[in-house]
């Protein structure tokens, strides 16, 4: 039987219960792609909730049966990753008619992992960006991610390594452009 998802914008006062969110998704469905020392350090330096895409109120909250499923959001900021503790964010706007909109901070529940709920969060982003005058859109994927995206027309580039404090975290940047039809 199907669960129902329910999308929401997110509240500042989410933001804790979200954290716990994030990194308990980045712990439990890292495995097999990051080392135990490779997922704590995206978790220190890179994951986590920003608070500037949930004051823009692009940031949304996925529900299953009334319990926190996931987050993700999407931005008119020039940042293309990282949450609130990421020394690399710029807050800059971007131009619709010729930037990507950036899709950013994507995590689900291990206990529903799946089941569409990310593709539910997906959507919510994409409509949203879109109603925004937003025509592609671009993001920095996790490596489990990657299988996620490709599926919902995400097109991979050259992998990157970050050096997180002292340690090398490969993740893959991606883009897609918007269908007419969406």
């Amino acid at each position: 039987m199907r669960k129902s998802i329910l999308i929401h914008i997110a509240t500042a006062n989410e933001t804790s219960a979200l954290e716990v969110l994030v990194e308990r998704s980045a712990r439990l469905l890292s495995k097999g792609y990051y080392s135990e020392e490779q997922t704590e350090a995206a978790i220190k330096h890179v994951f986590g909730v920003d608070s500037e895409l949930v004051g823009d109120g692009s940031y949304f909250v996925a529900t299953v049966d009334g319990a926190l499923a996931g987050c993700g959001g999407w931005s008119k900021r020039t940042t293309l990753f990282g949450g609130d503790s990421y020394s690399g964010r710029t807050s800059g706007l971007l131009d619709p008619a010729t930037d990507p909109a950036k899709i950013r901070a994507f995590f689900v529940s291990p206990n529903v992992a799946r089941m569409g709920v990310g593709t539910a969060i997906l959507q919510a982003c994409e409509t949203s960006a879109r109603a925004a005058g937003f025509t592609k859109a671009e993001l920095m994927a996790t490596l489990p991610g990657v299988p996620f995206y490709e599926m919902r027309g995400y097109v991979r580039r050259e992998p990157v390594q970050l050096d997180l404090g002292g340690v090398k975290v490969a993740f893959v940047p991606m883009a897609k452009s918007f269908s007419a039809a969406g």
